[in-house]
């Protein structure tokens, strides 16, 4: 659920304070382990929540980490909406009258 009074906590916060510094691990050395597949600028950016996370670096995070992709995708996709919902024209939702829809419905 996104929180309604707050931008929803980014991935890359929840690394540095989660994970690398209760781990006492840097951001450099966290890069290196990961063996190339993310680079300190990318990853910097990804902390600094001027980069999204992708479906790589999930998994990378996942394996290096031990947690699940479904944990790291949740968080990015969190934003994503949040981001989404700020731009997006409100629609009002559909009310349907009494004794409007009686029997079936049929679509084509």
């Amino acid at each position: 659920m996104l929180p309604t009074h707050r931008k929803p906590t980014q991935p890359g916060k929840i690394l540095l304070e989660e994970f690398l510094i209760p781990l006492q691990i840097t951001p450099t050395e966290f890069t290196f382990h990961l063996g190339g597949s993310l680079t300190q600028p990318k990853l910097s950016a990804v902390i600094c929540g001027k980069r999204s996370i992708t479906e790589e670096i999930t998994l990378d995070f996942t394996d290096a980490l031990g947690t699940s992709p479904e944990f790291w995708m949740g968080l990015q996709t969190d934003i994503n909406l949040w981001q989404v919902d700020l731009k997006r024209k409100k629609i009002k939702p559909f009310r349907i009258r009494k004794g409007r829809l009686r029997g079936k419905v049929k679509f084509q």
